[in-house]
């Protein structure tokens, strides 16, 4: 029997997805559903969703068991064909809290902060040493498995898997997929959707759409730059910054523009307020979203406990896909975030994470060559790469100077705050994250290399 555990299965929402979709999956649907959380209350909750799933939707042909806390994680991984990752840890409150409201003290704004930024960078310092728990008992209990990692920063914990780790990870995130989709529905070119071609390629949530034809093979670029172009100068719409990507590096982005307003130095910074409202940024959106999802489950479970019906129907993540894919030996395509080694981006790191089109079959995932971006978007990936790589080091190494540096390289906060005030921030931000920062040591006298 196929055996899929899942790491953070009190991601309730997230979970009954994934997990429903490899119920819709024939290949699938009669595997051992492993759930993994160190919270009962979220993991019971989500053992509910799912058996009321696999009855409804799958004839009970699932076998779902669960696992609380870490002294019972070897046994939830243990012989584990798939692993996916979905943890948050120190979650919305008071984690998400602290990553907010400390740089806010300095001067420092920011959108969602669980990619780049400073809030990113906290992320992964914290996020880091629970994986590394992971991937040793993975070595130990699963060494074969093929571990899908949801679980942001992106690309900073899927390159630490990569590189320090003998696990074959990917990771998976939903922009790609609906990328060009939605830009082409967002410019009244919905009859541009059937039968098109697009090449994506970056880092995470700052892939490019570096290419995009119709069914006859036409370049639908000129028209996207003109038609983005009036949009941005005749309304306010939710996606003013990537479309002012296309007008300033010629190509449009994979992740949103709430996201990708905090991933540079040009649209959020203290001098020139006016291009909050000029680009129509949600500042502070994450905390309000994380607010809305957590009313949102306590109502729908309310209706579930009186009797509401719960199905699903297979969804567009990727997970199930890639797990059928390696099943069936059935190919498929995908954009995955995979280590550089080969080069599959020649003009961006060997070490660094990139997001590039991916076959998975029988044998795994297989990255394909894509040469080298426009100059001007490797440059956009590397002011993000700088950062993520000195976050990795710093987790590697508990060397706290790499974490300063992580965070003087970050584009956004070295453009709005001086070099002493970072440093204040990251060590009251590390003291602040208490237990969850305990690795990281003081700062060594002498300069790291």
């Amino acid at each position: 029997m196929l055996k899929i555990t899942f790491l953070g299965a009190g991601s309730t929402v997230f979970a009954r997805n994934v997990l429903g979709d490899c119920m819709c999956t024939p290949a699938l649907c009669e595997s051992e559903i492993a759930l993994y959380d160190i919270d009962r209350e979220r993991l019971m909750e989500s053992e509910l969703i799912l058996n009321a799933i696999n009855k409804n939707v799958n004839q009970g042909r699932a076998v779902i068991k669960t696992y609380l806390g870490a002294e019972n994680r070897k046994e939830a991984l243990r012989d584990a064909t798939f692993v996916i990752n979905a943890i948050q840890v120190g979650g919305y409150d008071p984690c998400t809290i602290t990553d907010f409201e400390i740089p806010k003290k300095y001067g420092l704004r920011q959108t969602i902060a669980d990619t780049m930024g400073i809030g990113g960078i906290m992320r992964a310092l914290r996020t880091i040493p629970v994986m590394a728990d992971f991937a040793k008992d993975m070595e130990e209990v699963c060494p074969n498995t093929l571990f899908l990692n949801y679980t942001n920063p992106m690309a900073m914990l899927t390159g630490f898997m990569q590189r320090y780790t003998k696990i074959r990870t990917v990771g998976l995130c939903h922009s790609v997929q609906v990328c060009s989709e939605n830009l082409l529905k967002s410019l009244g070119m919905e009859e541009k959707l059937e039968g098109r071609e697009e090449l994506i390629a970056g880092i995470n949530h700052m892939g490019w759409l570096l290419e995009i034809r119709d069914k006859n093979g036409n370049d639908l670029y000129p028209e996207i730059r003109k038609k983005a172009a009036e949009k941005n100068a005749s309304e306010k719409h939710t996606d003013m910054v990537r479309f002012d990507y296309i007008k300033r590096l010629g190509y449009y982005c994979t992740e949103s523009s709430e996201h990708n307003a905090e991933y540079n130095a040009f649209y959020i910074k203290s001098r020139y307020p006016e291009l909050i409202d000029r680009y129509n940024i949600p500042l502070d959106e994450y905390p309000r979203r994380c607010i809305s999802q957590i009313e949102g489950w306590k109502k729908e479970k309310e209706e579930i406990y009186n009797g509401g019906a719960v199905t699903h129907t297979r969804s567009r993540e990727y997970a199930s896909y890639i797990m059928e894919a390696v099943v069936t030996n059935t190919p498929y395509k995908i954009g995955g975030n995979v280590l550089n080694d080969k080069l599959y981006i020649e003009n961006l790191p060997a070490d660094a994470c990139v997001e590039v089109p991916c076959y998975v079959d029988g044998r795994g995932i297989h990255p394909l060559h894509v040469g080298r971006l426009p100059v001007q978007l490797a440059a956009m990936n590397m002011t993000n790469i700088n950062a993520q790589l000195l976050t990795i080091e710093a987790a590697v190494t508990k060397d706290r100077k790499h974490i300063y540096q992580a965070a003087m390289l970050d584009p956004h906060t070295g453009a709005e705050l001086d070099l002493d005030t970072i440093e204040k921030m990251c060590d009251e931000m590390i003291k602040a994250h208490g237990e969850y920062m305990k690795d990281y040591l003081p700062v060594s006298e002498e300069v790291s290399e």
